[in-house]
C-alpha cells in the first residue's frame, strides 16, 4: 500500500491507498498539521469515505426484499479496504474500488467507486473531493455515501472553546443518535446562530445530524471567530457534525443518507436518505474544504 503526496505553495496533502483516506494536510505557512492524525486511543480515522452505508444498521442486519445481510461494521466497509490507485499528477490522485467476492457476500451489488482528491487551481488552500458511483450490475442499487473528515483546532485551542458556522443562518433544527448510533429524529434541538455562529456545545448528543436544512457552507472559527476552515457542500441533503471528547477535533460529515432510526425494520429500499442507481447509471458527488491561515 502507498501514500501519496501532493503539494503546492501552501499545502502538502497525502492520501492513502488504505481506505483512499486523505489522512494528512500539512499547512506548511503555519508549519501545522490541519487533520486529525488517527491517533487508535481516540479515533483510529483521519477522513473515512462512508460507503455503502452511512452510520449503523439495525441489529447488523438489513433485508432487501425478504433476504437478510450482515453488515456488522458502522459506515459501510469502503473505508477499510485496499483502494487502487487509477491516476496521479502533480495535483490530483484518483482511486477505484471495486466489488469483491467478501463484499459480495455482505453487500449483493455490482458496483465502481472512483475518488478524486485534487488542490484547487485558483484557492491554493482549498481541496476538492469526488466520487463518482456507478452501478454495473443488472439490478437496481441501493447505496449511501458521505464524507467524515476531522479537522484540527488551532494549536492550544481546545474545540468547546470554538464555534461552528452556518453562514447566512439564524437558526437551525438538528437531532442525535443514542449511544448506539442510531438515529433519533424525534428527539430535535434548535440551535440560535448569532450571525450565523454555534458554539460548539457539549450539551447536544456527541453528532448533530441536520436533515433538509440545505445546507451549503459549513466551517469551524477559533474563539475570536476567525475562520479555520470552510466546507463546501451544497448538493448534499443532510450534514452531521461529530467530535469524539477526548480528541481535539471536530468533524463535519456531508452525508448522502444516514445511520438506522433507533427501532427501524424496514426493508433497504424504506431505510432514511437511500439513494438508488438504476443499472449502467452513475452519479458524481463533491465537497471542497479551504484551510484558513
Amino acid at each position: 500500500m502507498s501514500t501519496h503526496i501532493l503539494e503546492n505553495d501552501i499545502l502538502k496533502i497525502s492520501v492513502a491507498d488504505a481506505g483512499a483516506e486523505l489522512c494528512s494536510v500539512l499547512d506548511k505557512e503555519l508549519d501545522t498539521e490541519r487533520i486529525w492524525t488517527g491517533d487508535p486511543t481516540i479515533w483510529n480515522r483521519h477522513s473515512p469515505i462512508l460507503f455503502p452505508f452511512v452510520g449503523r444498521v439495525t441489529g447488523g442486519k438489513y433485508r432487501i426484499g425478504n433476504r437478510e445481510y450482515s453488515m456488522k461494521t458502522q459506515h459501510g466497509f469502503a473505508r477499510d479496504m485496499v483502494f487502487t490507485c487509477v491516476g496521479e499528477s502533480a495535483g490530483s490522485v484518483s482511486h477505484l474500488l471495486l466489488p469483491t467476492e467478501a463484499t459480495k457476500e455482505i453487500y449483493p451489488f455490482d458496483f465502481r467507486l472512483l475518488v478524486r482528491h485534487s488542490l484547487d487551481l485558483e484557492n491554493p488552500r482549498k481541496i476538492l473531493v469526488e466520487w463518482q458511483v456507478e452501478n454495473t450490475g443488472a439490478d437496481r442499487m441501493y447505496y449511501s455515501i458521505g464524507g467524515h473528515p476531522g479537522f484540527l483546532m488551532p494549536e492550544g485551542v481546545r474545540k468547546e472553546d470554538c464555534f461552528v458556522c452556518f453562514p447566512g443562518r439564524d437558526r437551525l433544527t438538528c437531532f442525535g443518535a443514542n449511544g448506539a448510533g442510531f438515529a433519533l429524529p424525534g428527539q430535535t434541538k434548535t440551535l440560535t446562530l448569532a450571525e450565523g455562529f454555534a458554539p460548539y456545545r457539549t450539551d447536544i448528543p456527541d453528532t448533530w445530524i441536520f436533515s433538509g436544512e440545505e445546507i451549503k457552507t459549513v466551517g469551524i472559527a477559533a474563539p475570536d471567530r476567525r475562520p479555520w476552515v470552510t466546507m463546501q457542500c451544497g448538493e448534499f441533503p443532510m450534514l452531521a457534525v461529530w467530535a469524539n471528547p477526548a480528541g481535539p477535533f471536530i468533524c463535519l460529515e456531508p452525508w448522502f443518507g444516514r445511520t438506522d432510526d433507533d427501532g427501524f425494520t424496514g426493508t433497504l429500499a424504506e431505510k432514511p436518505g437511500m439513494e438508488t442507481l438504476d443499472p449502467g447509471t452513475g452519479r458524481h458527488f463533491s465537497y471542497s474544504m479551504e484551510f484558513h491561515r
